[in-house]
């Protein structure tokens, strides 16, 4: 399936009216698609795997705002930290220790977004609440390491309530952040999920299967 451009338009003009940051997650598609999206306006690309962040970054415009959204390996922090624009999922004080490193040899602040473990599934990465609030004071020894807020997945479920109350903690969490230093992004929702995760008081949300089809 190629780009849904209809279905484009309708989240942007949703999420433009709510101050909602639609990052439209690319993995696994082609360059084609992307630069189809880029000329209707998107500039937010979500990535998982870093050799094809790497690859697409550099055949694509210098303006686009890659976010790295996978599981990050504190040995390929080196191999983004050139241009990667937001790190969403550090979840551990090592990998924020590694991205401080990294951004300082490049001369640069790299926003990141610490990640929590609010899913019943034990696969999903994170930290949990008490090594995040244990953590938030630390965060000045890394000035490179730039976190801006927090993200979370809640549990593949059809219920609601539980995704509901999963997005709930996280969003008090993020209240938590906020009283230790300025955050203003606060990443849950994707595309089976997102109109609950914008009502719990997301404001960064990210789309893959409505914007390009379900994966194969």
């Amino acid at each position: 399936m190629a780009v849904d451009l209809p279905a484009y338009f309708q989240l942007c003009e949703e999420f433009n009216s709510k101050q909602v940051t639609l990052v439209a997650v690319s993995k696994t598609k082609p360059i084609e698609d992307i630069q189809l999206l880029y000329e209707a306006g998107q500039r937010d690309f979500g990535e998982n795997y870093v050799q094809e962040l790497c690859d697409k970054q550099a055949k694509l415009p210098t303006d686009i705002r890659w976010h790295f959204i996978g599981h990050l390996q504190s040995n390929k922090v080196k191999y983004i930290a050139p241009f990667v624009h937001l790190i969403h999922g550090v979840d551990s004080e090592s990998l924020l220790k590694e991205i401080d490193k990294q951004a300082r040899k490049n001369n640069r602040v790299i926003d990141c977004l610490l990640q929590m473990h609010i899913a019943q599934e034990e696969t999903k990465y994170g930290l949990d609440a008490t090594e995040l609030t244990e953590l938030f004071p630390k965060l000045p020894n890394y000035p490179n390491a730039h976190v801006v807020g927090l993200m979370g997945m809640a549990s593949f479920s059809e219920d609601k309530k539980l995704v509901r109350s999963e997005f709930n903690t996280l969003a008090q969490t993020f209240q938590t952040l906020q009283t230790f230093q300025t955050a203003q992004t606060l990443s849950m929702g994707m595309s089976g999920d997102y109109p609950i995760a914008i009502e719990a008081g997301s404001n960064m949300v990210r789309i893959g299967s409505l914007l390009f089809g379900a994966r194969g």
